[in-house]
């Protein structure tokens, strides 16, 4: 058994950390079945000297243990390493890593705020409207620069760099790091990030030029609905902040940081925004020196860089180019994505316009663009004649699967193309994969919506003129999130947006960052403050989440009772959405509302216990909104006002029916769906309950009908008609209407994608107990599909305690179940099988065999308790026949 997998505040290796106490976690490795850790020493050192050591501390505890050592210094590297005992007391193994930390004190900080001296600019032309395919020209990028000189070679350099805008850092003409839209986006106003970037080998003995490229981004961009970029949503022109940090071999130090010395320059970028596209003329070089503005003399509200940034991840050549006349081609990447164009361009001639537009599906072989609605996404190449040029923007990105090249002379070939993935570099952490491609293909299209749309903040959509955080799709999908990729940090740093947006009366926004809606949230909108925070608790065992956002989570539920004393909730609901784009269906929104007041105020409570504060209140205040409904909403034969799916399923999966009713209203579910030809009517909210629910209630054969329904309207029936991401709706094309109204119509949403949870969840077994915490105790219950379409699922996830699997396979008569369970958690396993005794691991009785517990068969098959280990278990799938005669009882199977 070993270590792995070492992390410090939930990052491998984080250079610039904020945190003044920061988490150690690692993971455990070891095929030996009950292997556990029994305890575990850290050390750690600063600048050869031992900072920390706990001694060996009998423990099982492997996540997120606070730093208690001596106080961090800024701009220090620290190097921990803990060694782990086994159950028996025997050292087992050890791992070693880092983290630096970051400018930790407001007077650490030289630098001030530089930014365009308007009185220094002399008159430019911008491009024309014609030129920009946009609706006016966005404001050219700052080009800055400052040179120094350094007396000798050093041995440490590190730049500390942000923006206003986005920005990228150079040194002595080479781009420093691999990071893109620098800062990010978050409630600037209450905080904006700033980076840490080691650029010892970038730096010199003698002259050195220090620069950077600051263009508007979220800062004062195109950013949502609202286009009218005078109104500035933050502030109406980019600006920078940066100090370079020099150590030499005798101990000193120089620090050239950004102050009314360093000049701007114009460039070849004439304009560039987030969402518009960007316009680049390579005729123009970086010319001019004009004086900066010092605009702050205050470094505002920085705070360190949290999580892991957005990066380009993946290159993806073109599938097909198909030439559309004499200098228009369009190609096909074969895949919806988010990112950007790098185009080779050959034998242009100087000032030769090249034009490329983005759009995520064709119409009659051409872009289909109108549901991009006022969002151009079109970037233009102005050349400068070269044999060869390259031609990529650095401040846009655009969602895509085609792209339309326009003005390139000869023939364009596919290597000639090639487009650049980038999103918020959250490792991925799992797989799932099956005997049907078109649910491998289903799984494979939510996990490229995850990626487009998680850039910076969980957005709803890449492509259109919208692109904001919105609660209700990140909290019904979080727990797919979490399946495919390792999002604690990034979702615990935007939980701070959330909070920081909730306004004076306790009310959470519909988004976050707050930018177009100012109104109060809406039903399962706004409480998406509340279930992140407990779903990053249970996932991760992140109790600093759950204590930051705690009284915000109070307020929320204190504020819907405040204005909603019969707790029912029909006031202050904001725009309440209800099931949002469900089809052939009305959920009450009453009843949608007082379901999620219910189940936020039990999560609350929840919480209240985690983190030992009252919670007998809110339990008590749950209990009466549970009457409450029930008296309102729910008949004597278990139906629920409206007799939707998602009345149902909230009823059930939120637990607010009485018990003696919870299989009359499954029963009415369950035929919902059969008279609709097992077709769903569920919109954002009540799809993520549908298969979870179905399953728990006995009916996996409906899920799993669900699951494999090709018809409208489906997730099979995009997939058939060639979608490689989540559309945003069921109808976004159908081959009775066509296209969907242009007004309201992504190929790239996650939200309808949260059945993703259920694949892993159901199909190949992997969750956890109610009461288990990251994964401590497992609930592996892999679900055969009883339609007999698969024939195999199986799902690996990396989960905060190491590498956990499940899947099941089944030919003939025999159903086999693999499961990995790693050192130091437990599992229960079901399986379903009519012969619990069939239960064998190796011709071995499920009994006997050596890391199970104990066992307990029932009508529905075995259960098994277990230890750490691997296993691969067979059981009968043919009921075993009882024989009566003679007086004598003879079992055969």
């Amino acid at each position: 058994m070993t270590p792995y997998g070492l992390q410090t505040e939930q990052r491998t290796q984080p250079l610039g950390l904020g945190e003044p106490r920061p988490r150690l976690s690692w993971k455990l490795r070891g095929d030996r079945r009950g292997a556990a850790q029994s305890a575990y020493r850290i050390t750690a050192t600063a600048d050869g000297e031992t900072v920390w050591d706990t001694g060996r501390r009998e423990s099982a505890d492997t996540i997120l243990i606070s730093w208690d050592g001596a106080a961090l210094r800024s701009a220090t590297r620290y190097r921990w390493r803990v060694e782990i005992w086994d159950e028996t007391g025997t050292p087992t193994g050890a791992a070693e890593t880092w983290f630096e930390t970051g400018l930790l004190h407001p007077g650490d900080w030289t630098a001030v705020w530089i930014g365009r001296d308007p009185v220094a600019l002399p008159p430019v032309d911008p491009p024309t409207d014609d030129d920009l395919l946009a609706p006016g020209p966005a404001e050219a990028p700052l080009y800055l620069r400052r040179e120094f000189r350094l007396a000798q070679r050093p041995v440490r350099a590190r730049l500390y760099a942000t923006a206003r805008g986005v920005y990228e850092p150079e040194l002595n003409g080479e781009r420093v790091g691999d990071r893109e839209l620098a800062p990010g986006w978050t409630e600037y106003h209450h905080r904006i990030q700033y980076q840490t970037y080691d650029v010892t080998d970038h730096v010199r003995a003698g002259d050195n030029t220090l620069a950077a490229v600051v263009a508007d981004g979220w800062w004062s961009g195109y950013v949502g609905f609202d286009l009218r970029r005078p109104a500035r949503h933050y502030g109406d022109a980019p600006a920078f902040l940066a100090q370079l940090v020099v150590d030499f071999p005798d101990g000193s130090r120089q620090v050239v940081a950004t102050d009314g010395d360093w000049t701007e320059s114009d460039g070849p970028i004439r304009s560039a925004d987030l969402m518009m596209g960007q316009y680049v003329d390579a005729r123009r070089a970086v010319s001019g020196n004009r004086p900066v503005a010092v605009l702050d003399t205050g470094t505002g509200p920085l705070v360190a860089e949290p999580d892991e940034p957005i990066r380009v991840v993946a290159e993806l050549p073109a599938v097909a180019v198909d030439h559309r006349g004499p200098d228009r081609y369009v190609v096909d990447f074969g895949q919806n994505l988010v990112g950007r164009l790098r185009l080779r361009v050959r034998g242009a001639a100087t000032g030769q316009r090249i034009v490329v537009r983005h759009a995520e599906v064709r119409a009659d072989g051409e872009l289909y663009t109108e549901n991009l609605r006022r969002a151009a996404a079109t970037d233009t190449f102005v050349s400068a004649g070269g044999d060869t040029e390259l031609f990529e923007p650095r401040f846009t990105f655009h969602g895509f699967r085609y792209a339309e090249i326009t003005g390139c002379s000869g023939e364009l070939a596919p290597g000639d193309v090639t487009a650049r993935v980038l999103h918020s570099d959250t490792p991925w952490t799992g797989r799932f994969e099956c005997s049907d491609p078109i649910v491998n293909q289903l799984h494979a299209n939510i996990g490229w919506g995850q990626r487009g749309n998680f850039v910076a903040v969980p957005t709803d959509c890449p492509q259109r003129d919208e692109r904001l955080g919105w609660l209700a799709d990140a909290q019904v999908f979080a727990p797919t999130a979490t399946r495919n990729a390792d999002v604690s940090a990034f979702f615990a740093r935007w939980m701070r947006d959330v909070v920081d947006g909730q306004n004076d009366e306790g009310a959470f926004r519909d988004v976050s960052p707050i930018i177009a809606f100012e109104r109060e949230g809406a039903p399962a909108w706004g409480d998406g403050g509340v279930i992140i925070p407990w779903l990053l608790w249970r996932t991760y065992g992140d109790r600093r989440a759950l204590e930051h956002s705690f009284d915000a989570m109070a307020r929320w539920v204190e504020h819907i009772h405040r204005h909603n004393p019969g707790l029912l909730w029909e006031n202050r609901t904001g725009n309440s959405y209800g099931d949002w784009l469900q089809v052939d269906a009305d959920t009450p929104r009453d009843v949608l509302a007082t379901a999620y007041f219910a189940r936020s105020t039990q999560l609350v409570a929840d919480a209240a216990d985690v983190l030992g504060r009252p919670a007998a209140g809110y339990r008590a205040l749950h209990a009466a909104i549970t009457t409450a409904f029930q008296d309102a909403f729910v008949g004597d034969d278990g139906s629920v006002k409206g007799g939707t799916q998602t009345a149902y399923l909230l009823a059930l999966a939120f637990g607010l029916l009485p018990d003696t009713m919870v299989d009359a209203a499954a029963g009415h579910l369950a035929a919902d769906i059969e008279k609709r030809g097992n077709r769903l009517t569920t919109g954002f909210v009540g799809v993520s309950l549908l298969c979870p629910v179905l399953s728990e209630h006995g009916r996996a054969d409906l899920a799993y009908a669900l699951l494999h329904q090709e018809e409208y309207p489906s997730w099979g029936y995009s997939i058939r008609h060639g979608a490689t991401t989540i559309w945003e709706r069921w109808d976004g094309w159908t081959e009775h209407g066509g296209f969907q109204s242009a007004a309201m119509n992504s190929f790239n949403h996650y939200s309808l994608g949260s059945v993703g949870d259920w694949l892993y969840g159901r199909v190949a077994g992997i969750d956890q107990t109610p009461d288990s915490v990251a994964y401590s105790e497992l609930l592996l219950r892999p679900t055969p599909d009883p339609t007999g379409r698969l024939t195999w699922a199986r799902a690996e996830q990396e989960t905060a305690r190491g590498l956990v699997a499940c899947g099941w396979s089944r030919e003939d008569d025999r159903l086999t179940v693999t499961a990995t369970v790693p050192p130091g958690s437990t599992a229960v396993l079901q399986m379903a099988t009519p012969d619990p005794g069939s239960v064998r691991e190796n011709d071995v009785p499920a009994a006997e065999t050596p890391g199970v517990v104990r066992v307990d068969p029932s009508a529905a098959g075995l259960t098994l308790w277990l230890t750490s280990g691997r296993y691969t278990f067979t059981a009968s799938t043919t009921p075993r026949l009882i024989h009566l005669h003679s007086g004598r009882t003879h079992a055969h199977s």
